[in-house]
């Protein structure tokens, strides 16, 4: 069985972060591991609502993942700090995994910051360039690129061959709503490729991103081509979108198990 480790915030509310992502690896069929980089936790009735781990907790949980278990693929998620950021740079350095999937996560769905401002440099600098693939949404490439990206299909494009030039092996720009479809261009370095499913008119779509890149890691871990892997993903989440859950307040979440149920 293939091992997966997710490092990445926890959501309380169960639809993002490390929740979704090992609710898609069960779904996919493969060992998943966390480590916990903060916890997510919103809410009315406490003054705080996001609290970051040590950085020496963080080492222990990855030394504890790959010592007694081993990795065949790495997902990173919420970072936030540039600390974080500098010390899973690090750890991944020291580790041989051939599948690093970095999700650039920056925003939350209820607009709550996921990455500090002076941390996304270091993302830049440190973490990208090791991945086997990038996978962020327009907002967050807007971010990376520091500029606005309109939602055009020939302007996507030419945004995902800039983010390869922060050198990962390639990029997924998930660039959401173009003519009623849900559309991801990717990138290697030689040919583009577009993705496209048709678009669901829901706002429940809490942990979509988390579940698409997870989904994408387990796939490449079980040795599947990457556009074989991120087709497979693409189906993955939009059935977990066209079946999502709303608790009737806010952002309902995803149903990370409705492509079995189908």
């Amino acid at each position: 069985m293939k091992r997966v480790l997710t490092i990445a915030g926890a959501a309380a509310q169960g639809s993002a972060g490390i929740q979704a992502d090992l609710k898609t690896f069960q779904e996919r069929d493969v060992y998943g591991m966390s480590v916990i980089t903060a916890t997510v936790a919103n809410n009315s009735r406490t003054n705080q609502g996001i609290f970051i781990r040590d950085i020496e907790e963080i080492e222990a949980q990855f030394y504890a993942a790959t010592e007694m278990v081993g990795v065949d693929a790495i997902k990173t998620g919420m970072l936030f700090s540039t600390k974080i950021i500098e010390k899973v740079s690090s750890l991944l350095k020291e580790l041989p995994v051939p599948n690093k999937v970095v999700d650039p996560v920056m925003i939350g769905k209820m607009g709550s910051q996921l990455l500090a401002d002076d941390a996304i440099e270091v993302l830049k600098k440190q973490l990208i360039p090791q991945a086997t693939v990038i996978t962020p949404n327009r907002l967050e490439a807007e971010k990376l690129l520091g500029r606005e990206i309109p939602s055009e299909l020939y302007v996507l494009k030419e945004a995902a061959k800039e983010l390869y030039e922060l050198k990962p092996q390639a990029v997924l720009l998930k660039g959401g709503n173009i003519d009623g479809q849900a559309v991801d261009i990717y990138y290697d370095g030689h040919t583009v490729e577009v993705f496209r499913m048709p678009l669901i008119d829901t706002i429940h779509t809490s942990g979509a991103g988390c579940t698409y890149a997870a989904c994408l890691t387990a796939e490449l871990a079980k040795n599947v081509p990457m556009k074989e892997a991120i087709q497979t993903s693409k189906q993955f989440v939009h059935a977990a979108i066209e079946h999502a859950l709303s608790f009737g307040t806010g952002i309902g979440s995803v149903r990370h198990g409705a492509a079995r149920q189908k």
